[in-house]
């Protein structure tokens, strides 16, 4: 969740690139992070972010 913490608006795509994951991992993890509680996209893919619940 560090590069959402630095970046809210920061897409998985960008995730992928900056966090040198597979693009199934990210969307893995954060599917886990949602369900779980921590993760909530707000708004739209291209104008929305990403809160993080702790």
């Amino acid at each position: 969740m560090g590069l959402i913490q630095e970046d809210p608006s920061i897409s998985k795509a960008d995730m992928v690139e900056n966090g040198k994951l597979s693009k199934k991992t990210v969307e893995y993890n954060i599917e886990v992070l949602k369900k779980k509680g921590f993760l909530k996209r707000v708004g739209g893919a291209k104008g929305g972010h990403w809160e993080v619940n702790q």
